[in-house]
């Protein structure tokens, strides 16, 4: 019996070794970011989400690729007030040719038309309220996305038919030997030659099957030469700190480059506040180190983990009790080989000696508990890092119609080592002290994954994105405000709408500016936005096209209700809000008074 069975176990491993080996061989490429660029390539941006995680699609890359087709005009994204939490999608009236778009795109655009109410929704209201519509979708999503990863030259299969068909093969072998083995111990068994044959036909259909499941895609050499050009965009926006806290709207003003940030990860605000239902705690943003970035948290399961030294010893016993008991009670007539003729004689020795495989192997279990839990307070270590999720993850039952108490919390936290981490056991009493976004040092212990100290050592480093909007104030005209650029009355006249004075508005990073308000209804009307430097220059060659108008400043362009203005080493954007949206005619008169004004000499600052 243990030639039989060592025939088969080496049968088994060797497969799996095979497999194993071609699962490490295959593993996608994890190319060398090319020098830091901001030109970006053709691929869109769920294609770029795909390269960029090693050839797996993300969460972002539906997401970004709704902010895609709002930069090419497929969507609006409008922002009405100071809180990004209010901005709504519209349908325009007259959106551009779809036949360009790929499937994926058209997935993604028909869940915004299906919900758009009048042409217009909510960004939050674009979350699957159903969990298993959400991963139907998903996967479709990606599927599409694989398709045309593959049908560029980007991506392949993981395992492609030759691998499956050297896997299938070995399979082969492995289950003759499998029959071999079951067939020779049967041969005491008028049956035995229909055990072997379907023992091995059921370990070649299982393993044929294993091989046969796709473990994912990985690169091409194409794919790895676009998949290093694109980490070069993306390091040279994580070089952008305003970058990651642009808001949605923000699209009408930095067009395809928000879409592409967020397929590399690196628009938090608008990730944040974009979800598709596809989110998960496994993928959570942190900003330790000072810069944006996602971390992918694995969250421990088993028995062990979590527990005090002295609950490890208690389990040792509870699993090494039993397992010496039956050792001396089933291990001295224990005989897989018995001579007994004794119909039944076989098939009891059999239960037997299972028993007793059994219980050395719990006997092994409670050593080995015994021993790496002993080790495991000489192991400690101290960990200091942001907070990224707290969770209830163990609680004990009360009885009935009284609620569980908490007694173990799931603590994930970012210490900067890598983009990967592995959560830790929070005593409940330590659970309320700690929120996202808060920097923790915390003394662990590795095996148990048992955090024995704790203390709060920052808050709040995570953006709220709930933070109450407060009442927009009126400004002076100083400076380094577009507000002096052009006077209410001016606009007023071109518009054909009364204004009240202008009120600032609160933006990202470098950006200065200000909106009007009708003063029949207090709704905006239109912005200014300004900024300088080298953003500046960026920004002038993002919207530096449609219908230029010479001769106003040191160039002009009008994109439909939008208008962009070069003053030097600044750059203008006057965009048209709400009733006033449909008067684009009155945009060159409003750049020229701009112009005019920011020749002359500026106003003393007032207030």
């Amino acid at each position: 019996m243990f030639v039989d069975l060592a025939v088969s176990a080496v049968a088994l491993a060797g497969w799996f070794a095979v497999y194993g080996a071609i699962r490490f061989a295959t593993r996608p490429a994890n190319p060398t970011p090319a020098p830091a660029t901001m030109e970006l390539g053709d691929e869109p941006p769920a294609l770029v989400n795909m390269l960029a995680n090693r050839w797996t699609v993300t969460e972002d890359a539906a997401e970004a690729t709704l902010l895609d087709l709002a930069a090419r005009g497929f969507v609006e994204l409008r922002q009405p007030g100071d809180d990004p939490m209010q901005t709504t999608l519209h349908l325009p009236a007259s959106p551009p040719d779809e036949s360009g778009l790929r499937p994926y795109e058209r997935r993604v655009l028909a869940r915004v038309r299906g919900l758009a109410a009048g042409g217009a929704l909510p960004l939050t209201a674009l979350t699957f309220r159903d969990q298993g519509q959400a991963r139907a979708w998903n996967r479709r999503f990606r599927a599409e996305v694989v398709d045309h990863a593959r049908e560029a030259g980007l991506s392949r299969r993981r395992f492609g038919p030759r691998v499956t068909a050297l896997l299938s093969a070995a399979a082969l072998v492995a289950a003759v030997f499998v029959w071999l083995a079951v067939t020779h111990y049967g041969l005491s068994h008028p049956a035995g030659d229909t055990r072997g044959l379907a023992a091995g036909f059921f370990t070649f259909a299982v393993l044929s099957a294993l091989a046969a499941a796709t473990p994912g895609e990985r690169d091409t050499p194409r794919g790895a030469q676009v998949a290093a050009r694109w980490l070069g965009v993306r390091d040279w926006l994580r070089g952008h700190e305003q970058f990651a806290e642009l808001p949605p709207a923000s699209v009408a003003i930095w067009d395809r480059y928000l879409g592409y940030g967020a397929a590399l990860g690196t628009t938090h605000l608008t990730s944040a506040l974009l979800d598709l239902g596809m989110g998960d705690r496994k993928l959570v943003w942190s900003s330790y180190g000072g810069t944006w970035h996602r971390v992918r948290v694995r969250y421990p399961h088993r028995s062990h983990h979590g527990r005090t030294l002295p609950g490890l010893l208690l389990r040792a016993v509870i699993i090494g009790g039993p397992a010496v008991f039956m050792l001396k009670l089933f291990g001295p007539v224990a005989d897989p080989t018995p001579t007994s003729d004794y119909p039944g004689a076989r098939a009891f020795s059999m239960v037997i000696f299972g028993l007793v495989v059994v219980a050395g192997l719990m006997l092994t279990r409670a050593v080995y508990t015994v021993v790496r839990a002993v080790v495991d307070p000489f192991t400690e270590r101290t960990i200091t890092g942001e907070v990224l999720w707290v969770q209830v993850w163990k609680s004990t039952a009360q009885g009935q119609n009284r609620p569980s108490r908490p007694w173990l919390y799931h603590l994930a936290v970012d210490d900067g080592s890598g983009d990967r981490t592995t959560a830790w056991g929070l005593p409940s009493q330590w659970a309320g002290d700690c929120h996202d976004g808060d920097t923790v040092t915390i003394r662990v212990r590795p095996w148990s994954r048992r955090v024995v100290a704790f203390a709060v050592v920052g808050h709040g480093r995570s953006r709220n994105l709930a933070e109450p909007v407060t009442h927009p104030s009126e400004v002076s005209a100083g400076p380094e405000s577009p507000a002096y650029l052009i006077t209410p009355e001016e606009i007023g006249q071109a518009l054909g709408l009364a204004v009240h004075a202008p009120e600032a508005v609160d933006l990202p990073g470098p950006f200065t500016g200000v909106q009007f308000r009708a003063a029949r209804d207090g709704q905006p009307v239109l912005t200014i936005q300004a900024v300088s430097g080298t953003v500046a220059q960026w920004i002038w060659r993002l919207n530096s096209r449609g219908q230029e108008v010479p001769g106003v400043g040191d160039g002009a362009y009008l994109l439909g209700e939008r208008a962009v203005l070069r003053l030097g080493d600044r750059t203008l954007l006057v965009t048209l809000l709400g009733a006033a949206r449909t008067r684009t005619a009155s945009l060159p008169w409003l750049l020229t008074q701009a112009a005019t004004r920011a020749s002359a000499d500026r106003p003393e600052t007032t207030g």
